[in-house]
């Protein structure tokens, strides 16, 4: 049965993120989770999840392609904050399997490759984490990229049944790193060699000036579309 998420969009329309989070924490207590890809927005919930919100789950996926820099940060947050953020690995013979048939840089080849490679890597891996789960936080923000414009604070997420929630939904990118100064909160050092987004390593590369914040995911590809599938609004 599908929740009232009209009527909370109206009880919590006028709240900031830490209400919107007291607010599931409390409704859905030990059934909401926050995926996290180690990005500053999800650096920014995290920290106040973790002063906070102790009985909200905190997890990432580790596609086995990540920089350096975002292993060294999952250490360094779970150190600060004293909570463990759970890790999901890919289907080893899957992506086995995957890469003896097309290569260990498939993804470069065609966008097929890419979101097969996507879809193991993340999307099936994402699947168990969110097993049993009534809500879903992520840290996307509508000014993130045209793709995410249309997305809302609230959604019925179909694929998963689930409740998804965007707490730092109208965030300006300088709204978030205001906070993460003001709180001494870790972040990426990536971030400060001009990757405003980051992903798989062999994936991502730093912006140019003037470029959109989500121009170094996928470079080669059409910009209209360039997703991993996580967040897809596709047939839901």
């Amino acid at each position: 049965m599908v929740p009232a998420i009209d009527q909370y969009k109206k009880q919590l329309a006028n709240s900031g993120a830490e209400g919107i989070l007291a607010f599931f924490s409390a409704k859905f207590s030990g059934k909401c989770i926050f995926a996290s890809s180690l990005g500053a927005e999800d650096q920014v919930l995290t920290d106040i999840i973790a002063k906070n919100y102790p009985g909200i789950r905190i997890f990432t996926l580790d596609t086995g392609r990540l920089f350096q820099e975002t292993y060294d940060l999952i250490h360094i947050t779970e150190q600060k904050y004293n909570k463990k953020i759970e890790i999901f690995f890919p289907d080893a013979s899957l992506v086995q399997d995957m890469v003896n048939s097309k290569g260990i840089n498939l993804f470069y080849e065609s966008q097929a490759n890419r979101k097969e490679c996507c879809h193991i890597r993340k999307i099936e891996p994402l699947k168990r984490a969110l097993g049993g789960m009534k809500v879903w936080i992520t840290g996307l923000r509508k000014s993130q990229s045209a793709s995410r414009s249309d997305i809302e604070l609230l959604d019925w997420d179909h694929e998963y049944s689930l409740i998804k929630v965007n707490p730092l939904l109208n965030w300006t990118e300088p709204e978030v790193w205001t906070y993460i100064r003001s709180h001494k909160v870790p972040y990426n050092t990536l971030h400060d060699s001009g990757y405003p987004s980051i992903g798989c390593l062999p994936c991502t590369r730093a912006v140019l000036p003037g470029e959109d914040i989500r121009a170094g995911r996928w470079w080669w590809e059409d910009e209209s579309n360039r997703e991993c599938g996580l967040h897809d609004k596709e047939d839901k």
